[in-house]
């Protein structure tokens, strides 16, 4: 494939939501089998453009494996209780989509208290990025680079493959570069 055409290729799907392939595997009479198996389409927000998230299984909290395990419906909190988990990807446009004079903050908010319940609620009025949740999360930098602060300012400079450890710490995702980047969170619920 030649330069341009694979140029041709990124840019076309960098236009639409990226999609992951979610297999989930249970048992029947002892043995194991796939269970489920299907594309899943990012949700991108209506009111930043470039924001993507995908919650790929969440169980509330600690998991019956003597039951069928299911995710039929979308949560009411994408933030899991203690003993729970949740997986997400999401892809973070770049600063300058906050800075727009188009931006509107309120109708950002509004959206994400709809789409990612239970973890909207807990963005800051003053520095909507900043938050702090009752889970220890497992964040890996999946494509591009992104900045983590941390409330006492310090920030750092993170790259593909890198992994953060979250352990209930104020903290707030920031993409400083000009591209999206594509993070991958597990998120484990924790008593406070």
């Amino acid at each position: 494939m030649n330069e341009g055409s694979k140029n041709k290729q990124l840019s076309k799907r960098d236009k639409k939501a990226s999609t992951y392939r979610r297999v989930v595997a249970g048992n029947v009479n002892g043995k194991s089998i796939v269970q489920s198996d299907e594309l899943m389409e990012a949700y991108q927000f209506k009111t930043v453009p470039g924001y993507e998230h995908t919650l790929v299984w969440i169980n509330d909290g600690t998991p019956d494996l003597s039951k069928e395990q299911r995710l039929e419906r979308y949560p009411d909190s994408v933030v899991p209780g203690p003993g729970g988990t949740s997986l997400h990807f999401v892809t973070f446009p770049p600063v300058s989509v906050f800075s727009d004079p188009s931006f509107d903050g309120k109708a950002a908010q509004d959206e994400a208290l709809i789409r990612l319940r239970g973890l909207a609620d807990h963005f800051e009025r003053d520095d909507p990025a900043m938050h702090k949740t009752n889970t220890v999360d497992y964040a890996v930098v999946y494509e591009g680079e992104m900045w983590l602060e941390l409330d006492n300012g310090e920030t750092l400079h993170l790259k593909r493959g890198d992994v953060v450890v979250q352990n209930g710490t104020r903290h707030a995702w920031r993409n400083k570069g000009t591209r999206p980047v594509t993070m991958l969170f597990f998120l484990n619920g924790a008593k406070a």
